[in-house]
């Protein structure tokens, strides 16, 4: 045998195909597993030498795939990713396409915990090493207003205004989930990046290739779930405050914008619809004011609107639920809100304990329960739930209190994955109640609106919103890197309050009076006009109403600028219910950060105040008062004004909103398609005014009008105006072309609210249009579903004013521009 051979013979006893098993190697003080997921995504468990490996997951649903994998020595690959473990340390080094995307610094860490109820197990540490400009993102909605996370140092642990997701995404193309649910310290500094959790029984990851911000998420939806369709009708818009006192009210709401001829598709019913704060989240109409909450639920159907209703976590002592959960020990002992049974009474008057307590919705049996109280609001008709303090409220924390013992571990082990476990169990409920539904179209599609969010939760038809924030232009200015940060992670349904929640320092003319404060009101203006781009557009707040008329009337330049911004996300929902399939059935995000798209771009690298809506838009609110200031001023402080700028009125400042203003906006130029490098163009979506990318270009601007552009070749369908979805018919879209590049675009349609579509009952129709021959090609039509439209009308728009309407009956044609 020569040398070549030998050499050979030695390689192949080095190098052995093995399956999918985790493979588990010894190294050092520390037993390491390998798991291959996906030839993308691997997942990695570390223990001390001797100990058991092995854990279920409370987010990953995914099970491990039939993956080809290689080992060679310590290495240990997949055809798209290689992990290499070092011999002494257990340090791991993550490959792809021959370059490293990630390193661990050091041994991994277990401190023994030895006393308490989580004796037995570790404080877990794990430590990586960054490239030295490598920018990171996710985790959760941290309300610091960055994008890049190098530098943060953040105690992970979930509460009414930051949530985590233990999510992290890397600007090479990596991901990370750290699957712990205890409070975790993320810290990056000069030392490297680290995560360390204060229990756990193992170091548990997973590691994901993506190759792309897109990829990442597409590779942790498959671990955790993809995300179901909402109802059409919650596109629309929905009105909300803190709160409607009787029913009579939260009809008149619906009442009053049919009237004004505003659109409307839903209502929302906040607390106390119970009575007291001891029957707290009865689930029942209690209160005399609500006595009659279900023809209030009727009527709302009959004025062709939605309603949804307030849930919460916890339950006061004179409620059924209260007695059920406590004979069962499923109830927690930690002090939670309200503080005091004593209602509308601030600050609580603690003499009279509320006895409120937060459930165990770790425990199965504990979510039985509460469906079963639930589902007689689902009876009444109600169509949709508002989970709130999902976090849950966690007030004066004692050891005590992490130490007790809840389903699968304590409260300190299971922690941040609350709201994951609560919402979880609704949808899974609801879904199984309706099995029993004799017609399937009486299906209703779950929709929960929830204050808090872990990893994973996107597959369990959950909207998080970002808390009880502030009524600022520096908290407005943070919801936007907050939304995408929360994107990232793989959970694409975000929404705020519009105008911030809490607006009492606005209220300079007496109690309730914001909405006629010119500071508020262009606040407010702007808030909504980034809300037109959340995939919930949802106004609500404390301290002052937010309703339409209560900013003016119709003429009056701050009313018109809200109707508009409403009147304009109708015609957008067409576009918007189609980005939803696409984030259904291919992974999509409704809010996407410019990297995702433009990563060689280093400008967009921590860009905090544009981002993609969808593969089309290029949304670029305001974020800055341009017609007040930032400072709330009263009106006997009104000399730090520039008064020759200022008109006042018997006390009130007096602004002229029909001014034209400017700003200026980054338009991102070039990007690598199928391979090759483009330069990106970009459309004023008011003017129509056509943009080379990779540069900053000034505009002009208006109150009502949100600077946002549109990408050349983007094929934009937009709907009739309407007064709530489903009043007409999409029997004639405008479908606005934008040329200066090739496009596509798959509009999709179905019954809007049941799920048929699980079954294939939908349609689509693709559209491609050809720059060269200036030609837009309307596919064959794809599918089916009851009700859907067999011949219908396109109306073709180009941006120099060109159209052309055309009839579609489901089978391809072609129309040249």
């Amino acid at each position: 045998m020569n040398r070549r051979h030998i050499l050979a013979a030695l390689l192949c006893l080095a190098t052995a195909a093995v399956s999918a098993e985790p493979v588990e190697i010894q190294a050092g003080k520390t037993t390491v597993s390998v798991e291959f997921y996906t030839p993308q995504t691997v997942r990695i468990t570390k223990v001390p030498a001797g100990k058991a490996l092995g854990k279920q997951s409370l987010v990953v649903t995914a099970k491990p795939g039939d993956v080809t994998v290689s080992r060679s020595g310590n290495s240990v690959s997949s055809n798209m990713l290689s992990v290499k473990v070092d011999p002494r340390t257990g340090a791991l080094t993550f490959a792809a396409k021959g370059k490293t995307l990630l390193r661990e610094n050091g041994e991994a860490g277990f401190e023994p915990i030895t006393t308490g109820n989580d004796a037995g197990q570790y404080r877990v540490t794990q430590r990586f090493t960054l490239d030295k400009d490598e920018a990171i993102y996710g985790l959760g909605t941290i309300q610091n207003g960055k994008m890049n996370r190098r530098g943060e140092k953040k105690r992970m642990e979930q509460s009414n205004l930051e949530d985590f997701q233990n999510v992290l995404q890397s600007i090479k193309g990596w991901g990370l989930f750290w699957d712990n649910y205890s409070p975790t310290l993320f810290d990056d500094n000069a030392n490297g990046m680290s995560f360390a959790s204060e229990v756990g029984q193992c170091v548990d990851y997973y590691f994901i290739y993506g190759g792309s911000a897109d990829g990442v998420i597409a590779q942790m939806r498959q671990l955790s779930g993809d995300v179901p369709m909402f109802p059409l009708w919650t596109f629309g818009f929905w009105q909300s405050k803190e709160r409607y006192k009787t029913a009579k009210e939260t009809e008149s709401i619906v009442d009053q914008y049919r009237a004004l001829n505003v659109p409307l598709d839903g209502i929302i019913q906040d607390w106390q619809y119970w009575g007291s704060n001891y029957l707290w989240n009865a689930m029942d109409f209690l209160s005399e004011d609500f006595s009659n909450g279900k023809q209030m639920i009727d009527n709302v159907h009959k004025k062709h609107a939605h309603f949804m209703i307030s849930i919460w976590a916890s339950f006061g002592p004179q409620t059924q639920q209260f007695r059920e959960l406590n004979e069962k020990g499923l109830l927690m002992p930690f002090e939670t809100w309200p503080q005091s049974g004593i209602s509308h009474v601030w600050p609580p008057v603690m003499k009279y304990p509320s006895g409120v307590k937060v459930y165990d919705a770790f425990h199965p049996e504990a979510r039985a329960i509460y469906w079963k109280y639930l589902k007689t609001l689902y009876d009444y008709g109600t169509d949709a739930w508002w989970m709130d303090s999902t976090d849950p409220d966690f007030f004066n924390p004692k050891e005590s209190d992490y130490n007790h013992k809840v389903f699968g571990g304590t409260w300190r082990s299971q922690r941040n994955a609350f709201p994951l476990a609560t919402v979880r169990g609704i949808y899974e409920k609801q879904r199984d109640y309706q099995l029993s539904f004799a017609n399937p179209q009486l299906e209703k599609r779950v929709f929960i609106m929830t204050r808090s969010s872990f990893a994973g939760q996107q597959h369990y038809g959950s909207n998080m919103w970002s808390g009880d924030v502030n009524s600022s232009w520096d908290m407005l200015r943070k919801q936007v890197p907050a939304g995408l940060s929360f994107s990232l992670t793989g959970n694409p349904n975000f929404n705020t309050d519009i105008g911030g929640f809490f607006c009492g320092a606005y209220n300079t003319r007496g109690s309730g009076s914001a909405p006629k404060n010119p500071q508020f009101q262009e606040l407010y203006v702007r808030w909504m006009q980034y809300g037109l781009f959340c995939p919930v557009f949802r106004s609500h707040g404390a301290d002052a109403p937010r309703e339409i008329w209560h900013f003016g009337q119709k003429g009056e330049p701050v009313y018109d600028a809200i109707e508009k911004q409403i009147r304009l996300r109708y015609r957008l929902i067409p576009y918007l219910y189609s980005i939803a399939w696409q984030v259904t059935s291919n992974n999509d995000s409704y809010m996407r950060p410019l990297f995702a798209d433009f990563p060689q771009d280093r400008r967009v690298w921590n860009m905090t105040d544009e981002f993609l809506f969808g593969p089309c838009i290029l949304a670029t609110p305001i974020l800055d008062p341009q017609y007040t200031e930032e400072k709330i001023i009263r009106t006997d402080a009104m000399t730090g004004w520039n008064r020759n700028q200022l008109t006042i009125d018997n006390g009130q400042l007096i602004i002229d909103w029909q001014e034209t203003k400017t700003v200026t906006r980054y338009l991102p130029g070039k990007q690598t398609v199928n391979g090759k490098s483009v330069n990106c163009k970009w459309y004023d979506f008011w003017t129509n005014r056509l943009y080379q990318g990779g540069r900053d270009v000034t505009i002009e601007t208006a109150l009502d009008r949100v600077p946002m552009f549109v990408r050349a070749g983007s094929i934009l369908p937009l709907g009739p105006e309407m007064q709530y979805v489903g009043e007409k018919a999409w029997d004639n879209l405008e479908l606005r072309v934008y040329p200066g590049a090739d496009g596509k675009f798959l509009l999709y349609e179905d019954e809007g609210d049941n799920y048929n579509y699980e079954q294939g009952q939908y349609a689509t129709i693709p559209f491609q249009w050809n720059d060269r021959s200036r030609t837009l090609t309307i596919g064959s039509r794809q599918g089916s579903y009851p009700g859907m439209l067999e011949r219908r009308q396109f109306t073709i728009v180009l941006p120099d004013g060109q159209s052309k309407q055309v009839d579609y009956d489901g089978t391809e044609l072609k129309v040249k521009m």
